[in-house]
């Protein structure tokens, strides 16, 4: 197991295949949501993926701290930084994929093409004090009943079906892996959710940038918030979003095809 000791935290990362280095990051999703994807893509790549920290085989030293997506913006650097520094090619999901904007913003020549797939920048929609009350909500319910009842709330507002139905096989976890997604949820619901929900992007800086800056959105999550945020960013970029085989999660449930998909913005 590989770990990097960074400010207030310790994280682990992994790496596989050889060829041009490609980072994966998520967040709250570890390293293990990309195992899929990972393993097409290393036939031709060096694939980097990492534990954000607090999640997974991550640690850090104040559980009790918010984490924004700058701070673990930070932490990518720094990790960038250790496997020899940039410009790398970065896949960002979800809350991964804001973090993404947040390093190029910061340290816009450690990231040569950053995909960043259905960021969810509510900043970017009309709705944005609306949706600042629903995470309050959602954070709200965490508080008071805890991530289950989060969760669900969560899912039915994002626009993504509860029952865990969507592309792939139903997954079957073991209680190793749910008590694992448990220690995740309250990282997620008490400390990561409203902040990264919150990012404000700085879209002159990010225009500016040396990096490609790709936005995806998924060929099925039509009407989901993920996709809808990704959709505005892309406008505020002035660039076309790319749609992406499967939904928000379809990088896991088609990890053949999203790979295709991913090398062709990569080239």
């Amino acid at each position: 197991m590989t770990y990097l000791d960074v400010p207030g935290a310790r994280l682990y990362y992994e790496a596989s295949g050889t060829g041009p280095l490609l980072l994966m990051i998520g967040s709250p999703m570890d390293s293990s949501g990309f195992a899929a994807l990972a393993s097409v893509m290393s036939a031709d790549r060096t694939v980097v993926t990492y534990d954000p920290r607090g999640i997974g085989n991550s640690t850090r030293e104040d559980d009790d701290a918010d984490i924004t997506p700058e701070l673990q913006a930070d932490d990518v650097h720094r990790l960038i930084e250790s496997l020899g520094g940039g410009p790398v090619d970065v896949f960002g999901s979800s809350g991964g994929a804001t973090v993404g904007l947040a390093l190029v913003t910061a340290h816009p020549g450690d990231v040569r093409t950053l995909v960043a797939h259905e960021p969810p920048v509510t900043n970017a929609l009309p709705e944005r004090d609306d949706e600042r009350g629903h995470m309050q909500s959602i954070y709200d319910t965490y508080q008071t009943d805890g991530s289950m009842a989060a969760m669900g709330a969560f899912l039915s507002h994002i626009g993504i079906d509860p029952t865990g139905a969507g592309d792939g096989p139903a997954w079957q976890p073991t209680p190793e892996q749910l008590a694992r997604m448990d220690a995740t949820n309250k990282v997620f619901f008490g400390h990561v959710i409203r902040q990264t929900t919150a990012f404000e992007p700085d879209y002159e800086a990010l225009r500016a940038a040396p990096t490609r800056l790709v936005i995806g959105v998924g060929a099925t999550s039509g009407g989901q918030l993920a996709h809808r945020t990704g959709a505005a960013v892309a406008t505020e970029l002035g660039v076309e979003p790319v749609v992406f085989p499967g939904d928000h999660g379809g990088f896991a449930g088609h990890p053949k095809e999203f790979a295709k998909a991913l090398a062709a913005q990569l080239e």
